[in-house]
């Protein structure tokens, strides 16, 4: 027989078998949202139990489908676990800090320095002036970093006095906005300028009342250390000057400090620093009756 007549053949008989089976003028599907209605349709069959014949396309679409049910609860565990993770301790603002568990509005980490020293480093010669070796501080750093939500006080490194005080003038150095904040620092600047003594104290302590309640919060708890480790000065040799040399270029500054100010500013900062600790409590409370002795005083 001729190979292309028989060929011609089996090509008619198949398209009239077609023509017997298919219903008349239905044409096969070649929409777009054929393959993914089949895959729909062949998983709901696959899950009920029944059985139906595939085409290759129905098995690309079904394991598409699973595969997008397989990813979602995956998907949606890690965005609640970032969202629980615990924030930053350093670099970032104070409102973002993790808080302590006595005050919101205190960083724990500020607390936890402060607590440390005030039980093992109050007659420690020099506390706050010897630094601390840098590689044990950038560790420590680095963990609470990570986000711990509690501090192990047991770890070695948080045995080490000049390590916990280095950690604590870390942590308001790298601060993006200052404790005194930078749109009041010009005005802290000039108010220590007043040379009229109850002038100046009034002065300062209404721009102290007027900062965010994270950075009078956190101020108010440092300073409050400070004057602690300034009333044993007599064992440890810090006194509210000698701190104030410490931490007014720390404290006391902008986001972006120059040169020009940081040399022209420097007598200023550490004398704003060294007068809030003298008068701790008087710029800190919320009586008005000491005004007259502090004004005495400072004359």
């Amino acid at each position: 027989q001729d190979p292309g007549f028989a060929s011609q053949a089996l090509i008619s008989k198949k398209l009239n078998d077609y023509r017997k089976v298919s219903p008349a003028g239905a044409k096969p599907d070649s929409s777009p949202k054929g393959p993914r209605g089949l895959g729909i349709r062949a998983e709901f069959l696959k899950q009920t139990g029944t059985s139906a014949p595939r085409s290759p396309r129905q098995d690309v679409a079904v394991t598409k489908d699973e595969s997008s049910s397989q990813k979602a609860p995956w998907g949606i565990n890690i965005m609640k676990k970032n969202k629980k993770s615990a924030p930053r301790a350093f670099g970032v603002r104070l409102e973002d800090c993790q808080p302590a568990p006595d005050n919101k509005n205190v960083p724990l980490i500020v607390e936890a320095c402060c607590r440390v020293v005030e039980d093992r480093g109050l007659e420690y010669m020099g506390i706050y002036r010897v630094p601390g070796n840098n590689a044990v501080v950038s560790s420590l750093q680095e963990q609470l970093n990570k986000g711990a939500t509690e501090i192990n006080l047991q770890d070695e490194r948080w045995q080490d006095l000049n390590v916990i005080s280095s950690l604590l003038k870390s942590f308001f150095r790298k601060l993006p906005e200052p404790l005194f904040t930078d749109d009041k620092y010009n005005d802290f600047i000039e108010a220590n300028r007043i040379e009229d003594a109850s002038e100046r104290m009034r002065t300062l302590r209404k721009l102290i009342r007027d900062l965010p309640g994270h950075y009078y919060e956190t101020l108010k708890f440092l300073v409050g250390h400070l004057k602690t480790i300034a009333d044993h000065s007599e064992k440890n040799k810090m006194e509210p000057r000698n701190l104030a040399l410490v931490f007014g270029p720390t404290l006391v500054r902008t986001s972006e400090d120059n040169m020009t100010d940081m040399v022209t500013h420097m007598p200023d900062r550490y004398k704003i620093v060294e007068t809030l600790i003298q008068h701790s409590d008087w710029f800190f409370s919320d009586k008005e009756d000491k005004g007259e002795k502090v004004r005495l005083s400072c004359g």
